[in-house]
């Protein structure tokens, strides 16, 4: 994929997430009832996302695709946010996180699974 995915490009993805293969107008129909977005709007983010390799068009009646999965984009938001404001320190963001707040006693044992799969 070359690119990052924007907010408004990541509305786009989640609908193809949600559903699976659709048509353009089918995601336009969603995100105008989502969040209030005309038909052109839709159709100019889906073809950037195409541009980018994000999704592929399909014929007949423009189908599109994800060509990359919710997991692969949350890794590479995940690393830039990582890089960006934590100094490339997974622990320091986790610090963080755990920092602001108070986590139950099954989130902290799923959060303990994670880190012992890790390993």
């Amino acid at each position: 994929m070359d690119g990052k995915l924007f907010d408004s490009e990541l509305k786009v993805m989640g609908v193809l997430w949600r559903e699976g293969e659709a048509t353009a107008k089918r995601i336009s129909q969603v995100l105008a009832e989502e969040v209030g977005w005309n038909v052109n709007t839709t159709y100019t983010l889906i073809k950037r996302c195409i541009k980018k390799g994000a999704i592929e068009r399909l014929e007949p009646s423009f189908r599109c695709r994800a060509l990359v999965s919710r997991e692969e984009v949350q890794r590479w938001e995940t690393d830039e946010l990582v890089g960006k404001l934590f100094d490339g320190s997974a622990d320091k963001l986790f610090a963080s996180l755990l920092d602001r707040k108070k986590l139950s006693a099954e989130q902290l044992r799923r959060l303990w699974e994670i880190v012992g799969d890790g390993e």
